[in-house]
């Protein structure tokens, strides 16, 4: 592929003021009424800028925010091509035409459920998903005359490493979500899978931003792309409220966690911890408050977490806690709430995790608890979003100030280290300073240090000791044991 990605016209915010219906992009009839049928008629301004352009043909690079509606801008202009094909012939082909990877398991089923939606109203299109935690006798057989995979790069590199699925008839890859691809290292068999489907026509990739790590990405798996940058971090989540609580500790933490599920307006809530035993302890702890609360984390079986997104979709789970990989992908328009109980370790998932709420057309309110001690991961998260996030207090819950150290002159707090310049602290009440005039001390301003005469510390004249005569080291010969052995020496 070419590296003259740099080469290609600069990215384009489209004008959607005049925004186009689904009817008006020339989309295949069943493919149609099946978007009808689903409640759709007017495309978001991804779809809308997305869809008419990958129709066009040519590689793709489209930057939108989560929530607005992706998903839908990449499937529905490759789904439209098979359905303009002969799909009586697509079961009959060896391996699929679309492939679509996603970074997690559940952003790959959430992705499979919308594509086998749109399909409903076609005949003859098969819907493959290829993820990690599942036997591989099931997915080897559900392969067998899918036109569509949808997958995550490792499961899918070990099934074609182990023959079972070939890649050479892909007419159209999707990268989904290719920022996150990178975080959890998968650029490797992005390049393994690249070069098993070279032949491809097509290469569409959504990714957060236009990192130099992302065009460093495409340039090695597109061919001179154009650019859609419909959404930045920077861009302002109208439909969230965030709000920013300091807490004192992990104690009051939990009773501001309290406080907000507590909250009747809760319709459901999705709680973020940092770690996966962190899940668990709170989940099972909310459970035992009463609060239908489950967990959600990489180190579940894949039946189980399908299980409880299951549930949470269906309404049974009112709180899920969850890490940020194991959360990524879900679509829940009634997750009202998102609660960072755990701080993200990288400033791009806050935003991917407040994207959670407000979707669909919907409000949402998004919630941090953070110590004092966390400023400094506060202040990248504003700094990447170039967006400041205010602190509200709640009556009765309010933060106990920053403790400072007392009778400082200076104003420091307590633990603050000294600034540059400032004068080395002395015993005394007057600091010495490198100017003073007082002369230094030598060896000789010392007093004489006073020994007592009659136990003379050393004596010159005495007669040396050998080793052995009356040191504490020689010990006499065993009593009537017939021990004639000379003393024992230590020579440690």
């Amino acid at each position: 592929m070419s590296n003259a990605v740099e080469n290609n016209t600069n990215s384009t915010s489209p004008d959607t003021s005049d925004s186009p219906t689904f009817a008006s992009l020339g989309l295949a009839q069943p493919l149609l009424n099946a978007i009808h049928a689903l409640g759709f008629t007017t495309p978001t301004p991804v779809q809308a800028a997305a869809v008419p352009a990958a129709m066009q043909g040519g590689d793709w690079m489209v930057s939108s925010k989560t929530g607005s509606g992706k998903t839908a801008a990449f499937l529905i202009p490759t789904l439209n091509v098979l359905m303009n094909e002969d799909t009586s012939k697509l079961s009959q082909a060896v391996g699929p035409r679309i492939l679509v990877l996603c970074p997690t398991r559940e952003l790959a089923a959430q992705v499979a459920t919308d594509a086998i939606n749109l399909v409903k109203q076609a005949r003859g299109i098969r819907i493959a998903t290829v993820v990690g935690g599942m036997p591989f006798p099931k997915q080897i057989a559900s392969l067998r005359g899918a036109a569509v995979v949808i997958a995550t790069p490792g499961r899918l590199l070990d099934l074609a490493n182990r023959r079972a699925l070939r890649l050479d008839n892909v007419a159209c890859l999707v990268c989904d979500e290719a920022d996150r691809m990178l975080d959890l290292g998968f650029a490797e068999d992005l390049e393994a899978i690249h070069d098993l489907c070279r032949g491809r026509s097509q290469t569409l990739m959504f990714s957060a931003t236009f990192a130099p790590r992302i065009m460093q990405l495409a340039s090695s798996l597109m061919n001179e792309p154009g650019r859609l940058e419909l959404a930045t971090a920077q861009d302002k989540h109208t439909d969230i409220t965030q709000t920013l609580h300091w807490v004192d500790g992990f104690a009051h933490k939990r009773k501001l966690l309290a406080h907000w599920l507590a909250d009747t307006s809760i319709d459901q809530a999705l709680i973020f911890t940092s770690t996966q035993a962190d899940a668990d302890l709170l989940a099972g702890e909310l459970e035992a408050e009463g609060h239908a609360a489950a967990a959600l984390h990489g180190a579940m079986p894949q039946a189980v977490r399908n299980r409880r997104l299951k549930s949470l979709r269906d309404g049974r789970i009112r709180v899920l806690v969850a890490t940020d990989v194991a959360a990524r992908g879900i679509d829940v328009p009634t997750i009202s709430h998102v609660i960072n109980f755990g701080l993200p370790m990288k400033a791009e998932d806050y935003v991917h995790r407040i994207g959670r709420t407000g979707r669909a057309g919907r409000t949402g309110i998004a919630v941090t608890l953070a110590e004092y001690r966390d400023r400094s991961k506060i202040m990248a998260i504003e700094r990447y979003t170039q967006q400041r996030i205010a602190p509200s207090e709640i009556a009765g819950l309010e933060p106990k100030p920053p403790v400072r150290r007392e009778g400082r002159s200076d104003g420091r707090g307590f633990g603050d280290r000294p600034r540059f310049g400032d004068k080395p602290r002395s015993f005394g009440d007057k600091p010495r300073s490198f100017g003073d005039d007082r002369a230094p001390r030598s060896f000789s301003d010392r007093p004489a240090r006073i020994f007592n005469d009659a136990k003379p510390r050393f004596n010159a004249d005495a007669p040396r000791r050998q080793f052995g005569e009356g040191s504490s080291d020689s010990r006499p010969a065993r009593s009537g044991s017939g021990d004639s052995r000379p003393p024992r020496r230590d020579d440690r």
